[in-house]
């Protein structure tokens, strides 16, 4: 296999982060927590949290009847749901995909700002430019990119079918155009053995686990299992024991007989892992630095915007005020986007069933 690093790709080098919470804004956000629950229920509507969202907002998703999972999850979960407003706890991209799979519905969201580092390394404009460059190229797209970024491309992926879709293009003789993440790109090249042309971009969640320490970790912690997103750094996916979506990752901490485990991904997870296995002990992956961002814990702060306070706001705001709450997609960005949504989709239930024709 051979991973093709693209070049002179225009990305941000620094990000720009919002600030955490204090811990006393924190307290004071969650004392809305019976207010929350009745604004969803006056208002109708399903809450669709992702696994990295505060526990807080996970718990308010369980005590209202809604949902907590990956993004393609929550966007499925919406589209099926009944209710005609959906409520998105997550980052932007993850609202527009439930508005490409639910265009007729109402799709709220605590804070439009809320972004996605890895998103923000991928812009449509850039696309287009490296398609021209690659015209023979299958563009394979992350669920973490924006709705233009998806119309622009053959097949949207999720980690956990990732490599599973590479082999199949390689057996049909494609050559991958992958992006935007470069080490879930590497992770892609290595397990499925082809090549791939592969954007630079970074998740600076997952990017700043720190391989020496956790191997310190593991020494530390001998009968300590290590569980890794594929979005790390390869030098941190070699050490560990399972590597994963966050599905995947929460999957083999239900089943697996190891009494603790280290977990490098975003932490927000750590309030699903505990409440499916109460008796297991989760550790926190060591960070380290990493230019263009400084973070204090490996928490997504783009997450963090999604608070109680805005989510009650959210629901309650009418007129020029819902415009900032309300995610809206072009139709013909809509329908071009909705592709390769469906092709995944269509593509995950054939392996589910063993049975994937050669012509998705």
């Amino acid at each position: 296999m051979s991973l093709i690093m693209l070049k002179d790709i225009k990305m941000p080098q620094e990000f720009v982060t919002p600030p955490k919470l204090s811990a006393a804004e924190l307290e004071k956000d969650s004392s809305l927590f019976d207010q929350a629950c009745e604004c969803i229920k006056a208002h109708k509507a399903l809450l669709i949290a992702h696994y990295y969202t505060a526990p807080v907002i996970q718990r308010l998703a369980e005590a209202t009847g809604g949902f907590i999972g990956d993004s393609l999850e929550m966007a499925r979960v919406g589209k099926e749901s009944p209710l005609s407003t959906i409520l998105v706890a997550g980052v932007r991209f993850m609202g527009e995909t439930a508005k490409i799979l639910s265009p007729e519905k109402t799709i709220l969201m605590p804070d439009l700002s809320a972004e996605c580092s890895l998103d923000l390394c991928c812009k449509a404009s850039e696309l287009k430019r490296v398609k021209a460059e690659h015209p023979n190229a299958t563009v394979v797209a992350y669920a973490n990119t924006s709705a233009e970024v998806k119309a622009l491309s053959d097949w949207i992926v999720t980690s956990s079918l990732a490599v599973e879709l590479a082999d199949y293009l390689k057996g049909r003789g494609e050559e991958i155009l992958w992006l935007p993440d470069r080490h879930l790109g590497s992770y892609i090249a290595n397990n499925a053995k082809t090549d791939v042309y592969c954007w630079p971009g970074r998740c600076i969640v997952h990017d700043s686990f720190e391989a020496a320490a956790i191997k310190k970790m593991k020494e530390q912690y001998p009968e300590t299992k290590l569980l890794v997103h594929p979005e790390s750094s390869a030098e941190v996916v070699a050490l560990a024991d399972c590597v994963g979506s966050t599905s995947q990752l929460l999957a083999f901490a239900k089943k697996d007989d190891a009494k603790s485990y280290i977990v490098a991904t975003e932490h927000g997870i750590f309030y699903k892992m505990q409440q499916a296995c109460p008796e297991k002990t989760f550790i926190e992956a060591a960070i380290g630095p990493r230019s263009g961002v400084k973070l204090e814990d490996a928490a997504c702060p783009w997450m963090g915007l999604n608070s109680l306070s805005k989510l009650i706001e959210c629901l309650e705001s009418e007129g020029e005020a819902r415009k900032s709450h309300e995610i809206h997609v072009p139709e013909d960005v809509r329908v071009a986007a909705l592709k390769p949504l469906d092709r995944m989709l269509a593509f995950a239930a054939a392996i589910k069933s063993g049975n994937v024709p050669n012509n998705l």
